[in-house]
């Protein structure tokens, strides 16, 4: 049916034409655009999600921690919940220094004071997370790019209808215009 405005025909106007040409490279350019743009930011993220977590890896270290208070116990014990969900409780633990400190780190449920953990410190001695994985690198870097691959289809369509809108507005108004003078010649009297 959109097919028509590419054929030669009378009732074709010349809006019908630009508008099949701008639909075209639009979808011309969002066919190539959104693979590239998702690849090559997915591509960035993941570059530079690895160099972080290389450089905390290369930095920080585990070092062995105490409980100094009992871990809240989950509660639903054995659940999928529970085997996921870690609370806050304070710790104390040896810096690379040499020093003592206490600190707050998630810990699992239901452990009790004295329990040893193991945390992650970083060049400082201070309590940090520990280098982000592989896969959840390639996860974060996955949605990115999957993101901006959405992203970029949205814009092309959004810029479609938009296109669409002002040309059917130019085609009312000549419409309107072309009504006007035709108008005049109609008489319903005799």
């Amino acid at each position: 049916m959109r097919w028509w405005r590419w054929r030669r025909n009378p009732l074709r106007r010349p809006s019908d034409l630009l508008w099949a040409w701008i639909g075209l490279i639009l979808a011309v350019t969002v066919a190539i655009t959104a693979p590239l743009a998702g690849w090559a930011l997915g591509a960035t993220v993941h570059d530079r999600l690895t160099v972080a977590a290389n450089e905390q890896a290369r930095t920080g270290r585990h070092t062995a921690a105490v409980l100094l208070m009992d871990a809240p116990a989950h509660p639903e014990p054995g659940s999928a919940e529970a085997r996921e969900t870690q609370y806050p409780a304070k710790v104390r633990y040896t810096a690379p220094d040499g020093t003592v400190r206490i600190a707050t780190t998630d810990v699992d449920p239901g452990l009790p004071t004295g329990h040893r953990v193991r945390v992650w410190t970083n060049a400082e001695g201070q309590l940090t997370d520990p280098p982000m994985p592989p896969d959840e690198i390639r996860k974060r870097a996955v949605g990115s790019g999957a993101l901006t691959s959405i992203t970029v289809i949205a814009i092309g369509t959004l810029t479609y209808r938009l296109t669409a809108r002002v040309l059917d507005q130019r085609r009312m108004r000549a419409w309107e215009a072309a009504w006007q003078q035709t108008a005049r010649r109609w008489t319903t009297s005799p």
